[in-house]
């Protein structure tokens, strides 16, 4: 591998970095009075589809011709994308986020057990022992009251593993057989996710929230932060996907969990949050651990 082809590979990682971490404090502030995560989402898929289509539109990239049984493929494969947040949502409902956090940091071996048993894949002594220190790094991290029932214990833990199961299929329908271009992908994936998350969202009852809320509450600058959290939603998806392809499925799993205690660390500046000299250990620990790993 050449240095180009590595330079090129951290300059995507940290451009991931830097969307993700951005995206994930402006859906905070935005939750704080636009209370209905299922309408953001939808919100986020709009864009994409948007987006995508524009950039088609202008020639920026070709769509792949697809077989039926590969277009079935994208269409499970925007299922898993909807699912994969469904229970996220449901489970944080049943547990503490402490909890979820956890649980969540456990993606990186979820990815190595299910890549080594279904795509017989290696990894060096090395990157087993660097995932040791980000995995419990979450742990200390997120340290703080570990609340939880069966039913939640088993949706977090199906969570992660949907979560790793769809970073190892966004991988392999970039660089298997199908080669998709990571705007061609998203153009295929964002209008069947839009439909899914306007469906949830008007079976949960939601929909109806939000038409209410929009009718009493909306304001112009809250609608203009919307539409910007969704243009940088879509620019985020397209960085994630093309990191992804670049520089593969367990990378960007331990990438999200140095983005957790990264998003830790900021918003005990932004939003003065307390962490104990536990947490603060956990955060050192994932940052040494990720280092270790990159």
């Amino acid at each position: 591998m050449n240095k180009q082809s590595i330079d090129a590979k951290h300059a995507w990682l940290i451009l991931y970095f830097i969307l993700n971490l951005t995206l994930t404090l402006y859906n905070k502030a935005l939750l704080i009075n636009f209370k209905y995560p299922w309408t953001l989402t939808a919100i986020h898929t709009l864009c994409g589809s948007v987006g995508c289509y524009l950039l088609y539109g202008i020639g920026a990239f070709v769509p792949t011709k697809l077989t039926m049984n590969e277009q079935f493929i994208m269409l499970m494969f925007s299922f898993l994308y909807t699912i994969n947040i469904a229970i996220s949502n449901v489970s944080l409902n049943l547990v503490s986020v402490a909890f979820h956090q956890v649980v969540r940091a456990m993606t990186p071996v979820f990815t190595i057990i299910l890549s080594v048993a279904f795509l017989h894949k290696t990894y060096s002594r090395k990157v087993y022992t660097s995932l040791l220190p980000v995995v419990l790094g979450v742990g200390f991290a997120t340290f703080g009251e570990y609340d939880y029932s069966f039913l939640g214990l088993v949706l977090t833990l199906l969570g992660t593993v949907l979560a790793a199961i769809k970073t190892i299929v966004t991988n392999r329908v970039q660089v298997g057989r199908l080669k998709l271009d990571p705007m061609d992908l998203l153009l295929r994936m964002s209008p069947l996710a839009f439909v899914q998350c306007m469906v949830y969202a008007y079976m949960t009852g939601e929909l109806a929230i939000v038409k209410t809320f929009s009718e009493t509450h909306m304001t112009s600058s809250l609608a203009w932060s919307l539409f910007f959290n969704g243009v940088l939603a879509f620019a985020l998806n397209i960085v994630s996907f093309t990191a992804n392809k670049k520089t593969g499925p367990l990378t960007m799993t331990v990438a999200g969990n140095v983005k957790q205690v990264l998003s830790i660390i900021l918003a005990v500046v932004i939003f003065d949050l307390n962490i104990n000299y536990t947490n603060a250990f956990g955060i050192i620990l994932t940052l040494v651990g990720g280092g270790w790993y990159g």
